[in-house]
């Protein structure tokens, strides 16, 4: 049977890029979907083999959406992660002035990647957020002329926009972290990393006694994010990425121990590193 991967689309999108990308070599089948939720929720419903969602941005931090399905949805796993260099550009319809323009739209992660630049540029212009870069440039191509939308020069192209300015990110060093969503995790490799998420007891010390386990069993800890709980104010789940496999034994000894000390826990993947650095 044809794999099939899911990616929030339409195409042109970032997650499109990646999902172009990570399919190469691979007798596979795209397809788009209009939301994160979307994608990953076919996975579970097993409409799709996986899904490629962007899951952190090197200026943006965190995809929030991404982190709260999978602490949700238990059996979602991820597989792989795939690193992609982002290059965002204005685009307007053909004949549009810097000012004719009245609303630069994006999805919300790139809007923030570009702030200083809207600011600076566009201060008087709204900022409208939508599903996804590629959907803002279909808005913008649908549109009187007076919008603008921040997206990739693949999706302009799609769209028949006119690039106004290119590379508006405000850091030069802009690159999204893509993950690959299956239902089962990866083997072994010997060079891999092991994410999970937890929540502790409100009481003093309880996130250290978690944390010291790792130090305890000499695990790295490669990146920590918090997310609200969202059972009541205050309450945190935590998403933590460590080097090494489920599969290895002080990696296992280490899961064993943190669930004890949690109130929640779920184990959301092993999978192979991505060498060098962002």
């Amino acid at each position: 049977m044809v794999k099939s991967i899911g990616y929030l689309g339409p195409c042109g999108t970032f997650s499109h890029e990646a999902a172009e990308l990570y399919a190469q070599g691979q007798s596979c089948t795209l397809m788009e979907f209009v939301s994160i939720q979307d994608v990953l929720y076919a996975v579970k419903d097993n409409v799709i083999s996986e899904a490629i969602v962007p899951i952190e941005n090197s200026l943006e931090g965190a995809v929030n959406v991404t982190l709260d399905v999978l602490a949700k949805e238990e059996g979602l796993y991820i597989k792989g992660e795939l690193i992609l260099p982002v290059s965002l550009n204005l685009v307007v319809r053909k004949g549009t002035l810097p000012g004719d323009i009245t609303a630069i739209m994006s999805h919300p992660q790139p809007l923030g990647q570009a702030r200083e630049y809207l600011n600076r540029c566009y201060p008087k212009a709204d900022q409208i957020e939508e599903n996804s870069t590629s959907k803002a440039a279909q808005r913008v191509s649908e549109g009187d002329g007076t919008y603008a939308a921040i997206t990739s020069r693949t999706a302009a192209k799609i769209n028949g926009l006119d690039v106004l300015a290119a590379d508006i990110q405000d850091v030069a060093n802009n690159h999204t972290r893509f993950v690959i969503i299956s239902k089962e995790y990866s083997k072994r490799t010997g060079c891999d990393k092991t994410s999970i998420v937890f929540s502790t007891d409100n009481k003093p010390g309880s996130l250290y006694r978690v944390l010291d386990i790792f130090s305890l069993w000499d695990i790295n800890m490669t990146r920590i994010e918090s997310r609200p709980s969202k059972n009541a104010l205050g309450q945190y789940i935590f998403f933590i990425d460590i080097d090494g496999h489920i599969e290895d034994q002080d990696v296992y000894d280490a899961m064993t121990m943190i669930k004890r000390k949690t109130s929640f826990y779920r184990f959301i993947g092993s999978y192979p590193m991505i060498k060098g650095k962002i």
